[in-house]
C-alpha cells in the first residue's frame, strides 16, 4: 500500500465503527463514528502525538480543566502525546472524525485520567457511551 485514497464519510457510515484504514510502524490512521448525539469516551490521552479531523456532524472536546472546544466539519485538533480530553458528539447527528497518531497502533498507549493507567494493561478497551448529559 504504497498509495491509497479514501473516503472517510464513506467508510464510516458504511462500517459504524472506529475502523482502522492505515497501520505502519510510523504512523496509524482511522475513522471514528460516533452515531448518537450525547455518545462520548472516556477521559484519557495517549503516549503519542495525534490530529483528529472532523469530517461530518459535531465533535465538542472537553478536557480536564472544564474547558471545551468544538470541532466542526473541515476543523482539527492538534494533539500532542499527554494531553487529556474526551470526544463527545454534541451534534443532532452521527459524528465522523479521522484520527492519524504517530507511531503503530499496538504501541500506543490509552491513559485513564482517573487511574492514570493504561486501559489496555487493565484488561479493559476503549468504550463509546451515550447518557443525557456526558460527563464532564
Amino acid at each position: 500500500m504504497a498509495i491509497e485514497i479514501i473516503v472517510p464519510k464513506e467508510i464510516a457510515e458504511r462500517e459504524k465503527k472506529r475502523t482502522v484504514v492505515m497501520n505502519t510502524r510510523k504512523l496509524h490512521a482511522w475513522v471514528h463514528y460516533y452515531p448518537n448525539p450525547g455518545d462520548h469516551d472516556e477521559l484519557h490521552c495517549h503516549n503519542e502525538d495525534q490530529v483528529f479531523m472532523c469530517i461530518d456532524g459535531e465533535c465538542t472536546m472537553r478536557f480536564p480543566d472544564g474547558n471545551a472546544s468544538v470541532l466542526k466539519p473541515g476543523m482539527a485538533a492538534l494533539i500532542t502525546g499527554g494531553s487529556f480530553y474526551q470526544l463527545v458528539n454534541s451534534g443532532d447527528k452521527p459524528m465522523i472524525l479521522m484520527g492519524q497518531r504517530s507511531g503503530n497502533q499496538d504501541n500506543v498507549k490509552i491513559i485513564d485520567y482517573v487511574t492514570r493507567k493504561d486501559i489496555r494493561a487493565e484488561g479493559r478497551e476503549p468504550v463509546i457511551s451515550n447518557s443525557n448529559t456526558p460527563p464532564a
